[in-house]
């Protein structure tokens, strides 16, 4: 059973981190050469668009596997993958979903109750691409350490 969660969180995290780094990479930069309102605009429908069973089943499914991960990480205990499977765990957990869910979605919340073309919405959105975007690398990132903690520990399995 390990080696199933393992490597569906492997295969869950990692599509995650490309899903985040896409946005660090290219998206977020293409959103800031375009006008305030018209940025902030496609930013607020990729926050509506993005909540679909596709990205929302592999984004829950992690965090469930990640939880997963860690509980069979104990049954049995084997020091050095048991560590590894812990680490992917945390990693998503603490890294991609609570930081998406303590810093990003806070953010794109205000962002979709600003008035278009408002003084308010022009000001807000430098300050969000800033911010969402740093928070966006953390997540990537984390998404990224949690694929390969995880393929770390389908390595060490017997």
């Amino acid at each position: 059973m390990s080696v199933l969660i393992l490597f569906l969180l492997c295969i869950g995290a990692g599509i995650i981190a490309g899903v985040f780094f896409a946005f660090s990479s290219f998206i977020m930069k293409a959103l800031a050469g375009q006008p305030p309102e018209h940025g902030a605009d496609a930013m607020r429908r990729i926050n509506v668009t993005v909540l679909n069973p596709g990205f929302l089943g592999i984004f829950m499914g992690s965090a469930i596997l990640s939880v997963a991960a860690i509980v069979a990480a104990f049954v049995p205990w084997h020091a050095g993958r048991s560590l590894w499977m812990i680490a992917a765990g945390v990693c998503y957990l603490l890294g991609t979903f609570l930081v998406t869910m303590l810093f990003n979605v806070p953010r794109n919340e205000r962002l979709a109750r600003m008035t278009d073309g408002s003084q308010e919405a022009h000001r807000y959105w430098a300050l969000y691409l800033r911010e969402w975007t740093f928070w966006n690398h953390v997540r990537a990132l984390a998404a990224a350490s949690s694929a390969a903690t995880a393929a770390m520990a389908l390595w060490l399995m017997p």
